[in-house]
């Protein structure tokens, strides 16, 4: 009977969801208001649509929250494989569970890590820069000393001593 279910509710939503369906809704909704002076716009003419919609919609919102509800547990199951086989935390499998509260307890620690991350990242970083810049001073120098004197600049003047 589920997967009865699951494959109707598959094949409606692939169905409904297309734009030849939702042409043909337009095209129903415009037949249906072109009639309306045919029918001299009585109460069963208005009923009419309003019947057809109404159990449409009722319908349809089973259709798509099955459909919602077995995508988001394919969708959750991807992600705890995911964090089996890797190296992030055992402790975030079935978090979607937890209370509000809880979520954001774990939320909290998740930005707290972030936060030592990017400091240690800073701590590298700066580390990197200074020892590039250390390398890069006696070259520096280096190109000083090799460099000939300017056309007009005055003589140095060497102290006797």
């Amino acid at each position: 009977m589920d997967k009865l279910f699951a494959k109707f509710a598959n094949a409606t939503a692939r169905v409904t969801g297309s734009p030849q369906a939702f042409l043909l809704c337009v095209l129903v909704v415009l037949a249906w208001a072109a009639s309306g002076p045919i029918f001299k716009f009585s109460e069963t003419w208005q009923l009419v649509i309003n019947t057809g919609t109404t159990i449409i919609t009722f319908l349809m919102v089973f259709l798509i929250q099955n459909t919602q509800n077995r995508d988001g547990a394919a969708v959750q199951t991807k992600l705890d494989e995911l964090i089996l086989t890797s190296a992030a935390e055992n402790d975030f499998m079935g978090i979607e569970k937890l209370t509000e509260k809880e979520l954001a307890a774990m939320h909290a620690r998740c930005v707290e890590h972030a936060r030592i991350a990017q400091e240690r990242l800073d701590k590298v970083s700066a580390v990197r820069e200074s020892r590039n810049e250390a390398k890069a001073a006696p070259k520096a120098k280096r190109a000083r000393a090799k460099r000939p004197p300017a056309k007009n600049a005055p003589a140095r003047r060497v102290k006797a001593s």
